[in-house]
C-alpha cells in the first residue's frame, strides 16, 4: 500500500502543477494572440511573459523524478512502509498545489501584463517583475518539497 500512496503524491506534483500551467499559458496566451493581431512584431517581448506560467509543470516535474527516484531507492531497500508512502504523499503536496495555484494566478499577472505591454511598450520589464513575483511561491513550494523528500 505505501507504493500506492507514493506514487499517487508523485503524480499530484506533476498533475496538478501541470494543470497550472496549462491554465496560466492558456490565458496569457489568448491576450497574446489578440494584441499580435493588431502588431505582430513584439512577439519576442510576449513570449517569455507567456512561458513565465509553464515553470509550475517544471517544478512538478522535478519533484516527481525526485519523488520517484526516492520510491525506487526504499523499494528497492524493502523498506517502503505504508508509513512511507503517506510520507512521501505529503511531500509531494506543497509542490502540485503551489504549481497549481500560482500558475494560474501568474497566467492572470502576465494576461495584465500582456495589456500593459502593449499600451506601453517601454514598461514590458515592469509586467515581467510583477509576474516574477508569483513565481517566487512556486519556488518555495517546490523547496519544501524537496526538503520533505529527503527528510523521509
Amino acid at each position: 500500500m505505501g507504493l500506492v500512496w507514493a506514487y499517487v503524491g508523485v503524480g499530484l506534483a506533476v498533475t496538478l502543477s501541470g494543470i497550472g500551467s496549462a491554465i496560466g499559458i492558456g490565458l496569457v496566451g489568448q491576450a497574446v494572440a489578440g494584441v499580435m493581431s493588431e502588431d505582430p512584431r513584439n512577439f519576442g517581448k510576449y513570449l517569455v511573459l507567456t512561458a513565465l506560467p509553464g515553470t509550475q509543470g517544471i517544478y512538478g516535474f522535478v519533484a516527481g523524478f525526485l519523488g520517484l527516484n526516492l520510491i525506487s531507492t526504499l523499494t528497492a531497500a524493502g523498506t517502503l512502509t505504508t508509513e512511507i508512502g503517506l510520507q512521501i504523499l505529503l511531500a509531494c503536496a506543497p509542490v502540485g498545489f503551489a504549481g497549481w495555484l500560482s500558475a494560474i494566478h501568474q497566467g492572470k499577472v502576465c494576461t495584465a501584463g500582456i495589456g500593459l505591454s502593449a499600451k506601453q511598450p517601454n514598461e514590458s520589464g515592469k509586467a515581467l517583475v510583477l509576474g516574477v513575483f508569483v513565481e517566487f511561491y512556486a519556488v518555495l513550494g517546490l523547496l519544501i518539497t524537496i526538503f520533505l523528500l529527503n527528510a523521509v
